[in-house]
């Protein structure tokens, strides 16, 4: 890992790129903390020397394990197509950090993000500089209260930009779990939690009913959860919890039925009916242009969420919404000949998702690139990826996230020999050596592609394959 900067160093803020080269320079909970540094007292003293921007509109808050930033960004295209002024914060990035911290869809003007920017420096330097008796959350002071953590920042400079932008409403995606997330500051107007999987195990806990635990700490007293489809662990985790709370539940399978779901290259279709006549009089039809089932399941969710914080969002707005939204790495295709398809799935139920969706569209006995971080189940994914790919090449998921791919390698081919799937395993640890033999081999034998395993994996390819493009990703 490269040397940091240190975190007094002066620092001038004349753009966006300054503020983040600045962030750079924080601890990130994403390359490698501890346990202990998930906490929400130093997020609570940010926000009191920052005036409470957190407070600046209302909140829709999104905790799960998969489908949250699709969910996230599905609410905020169809409340920003009924006229409002989206907040929208997600993660991780995939092409650049500005992605994470946007109104709408678009990033907000620079002059925001400068003057955010310059806020943010002032009030990280007040956390260091503060008499801590002063604040009554903060007492004791232990020896790394002082130090905040890079996402804390991160989601301080989110709830600064929105506040000076003058948003009318926040839609948050949290970072790691949930009660102890930075984000977790929000008091929301309803809390929505999506599939519930085995995740981050050294921070929320070996088993599902723990982190369900974790996730559930988002919900709020007296505020609506929107809860989806969870196995009975989960579930029971989350009904105890918003019964305690008195928080009224919707869980999707009681409120909304799905049907005639149909997925084709440009995206995916399905209708939706409401068992609650106050969401929809009557069933609607819908069109999402990325495609998957998932992605229904998705819409559902945020359309049930975005219907119970807002009663009057119009019928409109939800199709209109919908049709034009995209999101980077979420089975995006980002080459024709051949076809490439990445995805940032790094869970065994994700990954089972996107490879349905891709032998669906695509067949079977294409190409995959693939990449995980450390602490995934490698050995699960195998098993689910191997019998749909007749070569798979295993390489190194960028340099964000501690990574171990020889190990990997070593659990895809000890797999491949098991299955007897006849796939061939090849270990290509650089990336860009990897992503290159994959689309020449795609190339050579007319067969499509698959990258997945990480969202950093995702973001290296599109980054390589913009390079040997004429039309840049995304604008094809």
């Amino acid at each position: 890992m490269e040397q940091q900067d240190p975190i007094d160093k002066p620092v001038s803020i004349a753009s966006s790129a300054d503020v983040f080269t600045w962030l750079s320079r924080f601890i990130n909970m994403e390359t490698g903390q501890f346990s202990t540094s998930l906490r929400l007292d130093r997020m609570e003293v940010l926000v009191h020397l920052a005036g409470h921007p957190e407070r600046c509109a209302p909140v829709i808050h999104i905790a799960g394990s998969k489908g949250k930033g699709s969910v996230t960004g599905m609410i905020t295209a169809m409340l920003e197509a009924e006229g409002f002024r989206p907040a929208r914060y997600t993660s991780p990035h995939v092409t650049e950090y500005r992605e994470r911290i946007t109104q709408g869809a678009a990033f907000f003007d620079e002059s925001i993000y400068i003057q955010a920017g310059r806020e943010l420096v002032s009030i990280e330097a007040m956390l260091r500089n503060t008499i801590h008796s002063s604040i009554p959350y903060f007492d004791p002071p232990g020896a790394d209260d002082t130090q905040a953590s890079f996402f804390e920042l991160l989601t301080l400079y989110f709830f600064l930009c929105a506040r000076l932008a003058r948003c009318d409403v926040m839609v948050i995606e949290t970072g790691l779990g949930g009660r102890l997330d930075a984000t977790n500051v929000v008091d929301p107007l309803v809390s929505v939690i999506t599939l519930i999987e085995l995740e981050h195990t050294e921070f929320l806990g070996d088993h599902i009913g723990a982190i369900a635990g974790e996730k559930a700490g988002i919900i709020k007293p007296g505020k609506p959860l929107i809860l989806a489809r969870q196995v009975n662990e989960a579930l029971e985790v989350f009904k105890k919890t918003a019964a305690s709370c008195k928080a009224p539940l919707y869980y999707l399978p009681d409120i909304v039925d799905l049907y005639h779901i149909q997925i084709n290259p440009a995206g995916t279709t399905f209708s939706l009916d409401s068992k609650i006549p106050a969401l929809f009089p009557s069933p609607i039809e819908l069109t999402i242009p990325i495609p998957g089932e998932i992605q229904a399941q998705n819409a559902a969710l945020g359309i049930a969420a975005a219907k119970i914080a807002f009663p009057l969002l119009k019928e409109a707005s939800l199709h209109r919404g919908l049709q034009h939204f995209t999101l980077p790495a979420r089975f995006e295709r980002i080459m024709d000949a051949p076809v490439f398809i990445v995805d940032g799935a790094h869970t065994p139920q994700s990954i089972e998702a996107c490879v349905k969706t891709f032998s669906t569209l695509y067949g079977k006995g294409g190409i995959l690139i693939f990449g995980c971080a450390a602490g995934k189940d490698a050995a699960s994914m195998a098993k689910i990826l191997i019998p749909h790919f007749r070569q798979i090449i295993i390489t190194t998921p960028g340099t964000f996230k501690i990574s171990f791919p020889q190990l990997v390698y070593d659990t895809f081919s000890k797999e491949a020999s098991a299955l007897e799937e006849g796939s061939t395993v090849f270990y290509i640890p650089e990336t860009v050596r990897a992503i290159e033999k994959a689309l020449e081999q795609g190339r050579d034998k007319g067969i499509p592609l698959l990258g997945t395993g990480s969202f950093y994996l995702a973001a290296e390819i599109r980054n390589r394959v913009q390079q040997v493009q004429e039309v840049p990703v995304g604008q094809a």
